[in-house]
């Protein structure tokens, strides 16, 4: 899936994103994985203080992280790669 069709899939639910997606999401917008502790994928961005937490459950990425990286996209006004 395109990084446009995947960015749109999460905005219309959060609830129905892998957590293949989004991780592929938070990398599309420019975030690395700083590391992973357990089950928590820890983000990072190197223009942002703020960190992005992904967890998976059952293949689904947890909706509440979803929406907290879409909000920081939001908030910092965030472009996906090549755009």
């Amino acid at each position: 899936m395109n990084k446009r069709k995947l960015l749109a899939k999460a905005l219309t639910g959060s609830k129905n994103l892998r957590f293949t997606e989004a991780v592929r999401l938070a990398e599309a917008f420019g975030f690395q994985l700083s590391r992973v502790r357990g089950s928590h994928h820890v983000f990072v961005h190197p223009a942002l203080q703020e960190l992005v937490n992904l967890q998976e459950v059952g293949g689904k990425a947890k909706p509440y992280q979803v929406r907290q990286l879409l909000d920081l996209v939001e908030r910092y006004n965030l472009q996906l790669d090549g755009e």
